[in-house]
């Protein structure tokens, strides 16, 4: 094995690692809103810190592949992929850290029948299912379950979109509750949020395993224009 073939075997090491700790922080998100668990918040919070420590430490050997080795062909497209992966992962984590955020500021169950109503739980649940998937295509470079996350993505949209209305009305009957409205809002855009970064990875392991470009393009899976976003 070369050196440059050892490096890309640690990179992906650190890529399915770091893959593994968002899906965990996704699943105790979940867990910590739906129960109101403060313990469980907290250590979603405490490993934040380590999400951006693997964050800038792929970056780094990253860098280092490139300015060392020069990679070509596929190697490179990997390298610039992971690049873009390891960004959006960063992000998944962001949105669960502030998920729990929302439950230690708020610290006050949502009412059950609202959070029924919305299909929040559902959301999680696709969330949580897209990531395990995307984290299993990059293992065993998977470009098909790669695609089938798009799918899902547009699941999560058509909820999103329906639990806006759902919790505007909900307002206008029980303005009261609008704290705790507007917290749950927050809690499924930022679900939705993570679908999209999961997306996005999916196009950037299809761009490394195929060489083709799908962000633009509807005829590999796409239903429309997709930008990248927060």
């Amino acid at each position: 094995m070369t050196q440059l073939e050892e490096e890309l075997k640690q990179l992906t090491k650190a890529v399915i690692e770091m893959t593994a700790l968002a899906l965990g922080q996704i699943e105790k998100a979940k867990e910590a809103y739906m129960k109101m668990d403060m313990e469980i918040a907290q250590e979603v919070i405490h490993n934040e810190s380590r999400m951006d420590a693997m964050e800038l430490s792929i970056d780094r050997d990253c860098e280092n592949i490139f300015a060392l080795f020069n990679p070509v062909a596929s190697d490179l497209r990997f390298v610039i992929a992971v690049l873009k992966i390891n960004s959006d992962l960063e992000r998944i984590g962001d949105h669960a850290d502030g998920i729990a955020d929302y439950v230690v500021d708020c610290n006050e169950a949502v009412k059950s029948e609202l959070i029924v109503s919305t299909n929040l739980n559902s959301m999680f649940d696709i969330a949580i299912s897209m990531l395990r998937d995307i984290k299993t295509a990059f293992e065993k470079k998977d470009a098909t379950l790669a695609r089938k996350v798009y799918q899902k993505d547009a699941e999560l949209n058509q909820i999103n979109k329906k639990a806006s209305q759902l919790i505007s009305e909900f307002v206008q009957k029980e303005p009261h509750m609008i704290r705790q409205a507007l917290f749950l809002f927050s809690t499924i855009r930022k679900v939705e949020r993570v679908g999209d970064h999961i997306k996005n990875i999916a196009e950037d392991l299809i761009f490394y395993l195929e060489a083709v470009v799908v962000k633009h393009n509807t005829k590999n899976g796409l239903n429309s224009i997709i930008e990248r976003n927060d």
